[in-house]
């Protein structure tokens, strides 16, 4: 065990935090090394294995992310934009791997993300699961092989305690459509429709979120035309997949480049 690369989990006490702790043991290519958690959270100072109701792992939670980090070769991420810009120039550092799933990031948070990518492997992605990187080359091609008398409109679904609307999957999935037409999202993108909006414009990408439950992820994009539909739909009634995906993506990383890069690379798709 020894000799496996060294994986950091911040936000260890969140949902994918405690997911990918849990998977990373049976993982037979990582070892886990640290775990991270914000200042004043219950779990910093405690066995991480005890804090998430188990055995001691032999881990303690700290919320200095720079000790953590100088043990290890990757590091996951599932917290919060702010956050994750911090881990990003701190992971640099370190020369670890960073696998960012951290959705809700605007462009000055991509900018500071894109700066530490010139000095360590960054591995980023709105969702780490196989399905749906499928689903968004789908998109892609299907936007492509039809004109703008098909209107797109993506449906999501999350859970009630997911904070960003719309989710990072179905910005994905919007931003596949959008280079399959050859267009900008943002020229393009509609969300949240309310009111009187008068008439759906031509060439536009409508977004619409549902929030509610336990809902893991649901996301259709819907192609319609006079007629007719299309619908791609992928379901995840397990976060287990993301985890995998993203302890997959630190593996991938190991003696690569410095650079950017996303799901797509790490699955070869």
């Amino acid at each position: 065990m020894g000799d496996l690369p060294g994986l950091v989990v911040t936000g260890a006490s969140g949902r994918m935090g405690q997911t990918l702790i849990r998977l990373v043991q049976d993982s037979g290519k990582l070892r886990l090394v640290g775990c991270v958690e914000r200042a004043g959270s219950p779990w910093v100072g405690r066995d991480v294995g005890e804090a998430m109701g188990g055995a001691a792992l032999g881990i303690t939670v700290t919320d200095d992310p720079l000790e953590a980090f100088a043990k290890a070769q990757a590091v996951v991420d599932f917290t919060t934009p702010a956050a994750t810009v911090e881990f990003a120039a701190l992971a640099a550092q370190a020369r670890a791997v960073h696998v960012i799933g951290t959705t809700g990031l605007e462009p000055e948070h991509l900018a500071k993300i894109e700066a530490a990518s010139r000095h360590a492997v960054i591995v980023r992605a709105g969702n780490m699961s196989l399905g749906v990187n499928l689903l968004v080359r789908l998109t892609q091609k299907i936007a492509a092989a039809l004109d703008d008398d098909w209107d797109v409109e993506i449906v999501e679904a999350h859970h009630r305690m997911k904070v960003d609307a719309p989710s990072g999957t179905a910005l994905m999935l919007g931003a596949a459509a959008a280079a399959g037409r050859g267009v900008s999202l943002d020229d393009s993108m509609v969300s949240g429709r309310d009111g009187i909006t008068g008439a759906r414009e031509r060439g536009t990408i409508g977004f619409s979120a549902i929030r509610g439950g336990d809902v893991v992820g649901e996301h259709d994009v819907i192609f319609a035309s006079a007629g007719e539909r299309v619908v791609l739909r992928h379901l995840a009634t397990d976060r287990g997949i993301f985890a995998k995906g993203a302890l997959r993506a630190a593996v991938w990383g190991q003696g690569r480049k410095p650079g950017h890069y996303d799901m797509m690379d790490v699955l070869g798709i």
